[in-house]
């Protein structure tokens, strides 16, 4: 799975990928400080199987506190969008044939209006953050449109003639971006296009197919950054309304860089995504530093309830891609041969079944799978059984 972090210049998108990943990374004031993309590990944020069995985790990857378990996820902070990058604008280009292969993005808004259009510090509240929702969401669907445009009449052509199916002919051409011939089957109908009749399809048709393919292949959440800044709850509280079908969160990069560097060096006990935090020696702390978390506590934890990075995260992967954690373990044995328990946590598509779980764990599982076993409940499952987030399954399959 990779999360794209996305949005123009200068809104905090670095910052957000730093805080979520305390990965090295360029953090600068001036539009394309990010030129090559920064790859980084992120974690989201599940509840630990550990709890139930009343044990301690002992995680391969990632980590656990409190019976929280943080599941590693790939994340990819992109060069900044400018209006016309699907033009070549900008960063364009780069921008956008660095997300083809994002399952999910998170679009980074300022939005207390700090930047213009072109990421340029401006005025706070001299700026409609919504107009970013809507250009970057433009660009998108103008870049599909263009993938899908380039030799089209020869395309639709060869389709006619050698009567090929549309749906197979276009899902195969268009798979780098996360099509499947599944989706082209179901929205032609739905959007009333007649897959007999393919060359007769006109920019406005195909311009109609680019915006939903892109809204299923590349669902978005947006980020609404620099809540700490005066500006932005009013931007907040307008855009929600006027984006009611957007999923919006309130959100502080800064902030949640800020109390993950302190608990990194040990200031202060932090888990990701809580709503607040406790000094561990005060007397360590400098004035600043004492203020800094004041500020942090009172105008961003108490406020929103969390810094918003975490919840970022956590929602893209568990609401909007509807993902589930499963955990690989025994009926007599939670513990691997090293005797770390519960090691690992997989994260699965929405309705993966225990036969796609032994496949994810390796792939002589999935072939010469027999059965599986729901270790919380000790009962044998077949495998069509479907899966649900927190279960723990063992495989069962011949040598």
């Amino acid at each position: 799975m990779l999360i794209g972090v996305v949005g123009k210049s200068n809104v905090g998108k670095s910052t957000f990928f730093k805080a979520a990943t305390l990965a090295d990374t360029l953090i600068a004031n001036y539009p394309f400080a990010t030129i090559k993309p920064n790859h980084g590990t992120g974690y989201v944020k599940v509840d630990c199987a550990d709890k139930f069995f009343n044990v301690q985790c002992n995680p391969r990857f990632g980590f656990c506190i409190n019976h929280k378990r943080f599941v590693h996820v790939d994340l990819l902070d992109v060069a900044g969008l400018v209006p016309g990058a699907h033009e070549g604008k900008g960063m364009g280009n780069q921008f956008l044939d660095d997300l083809r292969q994002a399952d999910v993005l998170i679009h980074v808004v300022d939005m207390a209006g700090t930047t213009n259009e072109n990421g340029e510090p401006i005025e706070p509240g001299s700026y409609d953050p919504a107009n970013d929702i809507r250009f970057l969401e433009e660009e998108l669907d103008f870049w599909y449109l263009g993938i899908m445009q380039k030799g089209w009449a020869k395309f639709a052509r060869d389709v006619v003639q050698t009567n090929k199916e549309v749906h197979k002919a276009l899902g195969k051409q268009l798979s780098g971006l996360g099509v499947t011939e599944q989706m082209i089957e179901e929205l032609t109908v739905e959007i009333g296009l007649d897959s007999k009749k393919i060359v007769d399809w006109n920019d406005d048709d195909l311009f109609s197919l680019a915006q939903v393919l892109r809204k299923l292949t590349k669902p978005m959440i947006i980020a609404c950054n620099k809540m700490d800044i005066s500006t932005a709850q009013a931007n907040f509280d307008r855009i929600k309304e006027e984006f009611p079908e957007h999923t919006l969160v309130a959100c502080s990069a800064e902030s949640e860089l800020a109390l993950r560097e302190a608990a990194k060096h040990e200031l202060i006990e932090y888990i990701p995504g809580e709503g607040d935090f406790k000094l561990k020696d005060e007397g360590k702390l400098s004035e600043q530093q004492k203020s800094a978390l004041g500020f942090i506590r009172e105008n961003v934890l108490k406020k929103w309830g969390s810094t918003g990075v975490q919840q970022v995260l956590d929602m893209s992967v568990f609401d909007v891609l509807k993902y589930i954690a499963i955990f690989p373990g025994g009926v007599n044995k939670l513990a691997d041969q090293d005797g770390n328990i519960l090691p690992d946590c997989f994260l699965l598509p929405p309705d993966s079944t225990a036969l796609d779980f032994a496949y994810k764990l390796h792939t002589d599982f999935g072939k010469n799978f027999i059965r599986a076993m729901d270790v919380k409940t000790k009962m044998s499952v077949g495998k069509e059984h479907k899966l649900k987030s927190g279960d723990v399954i063992e495989i069962f399959a011949n040598k």
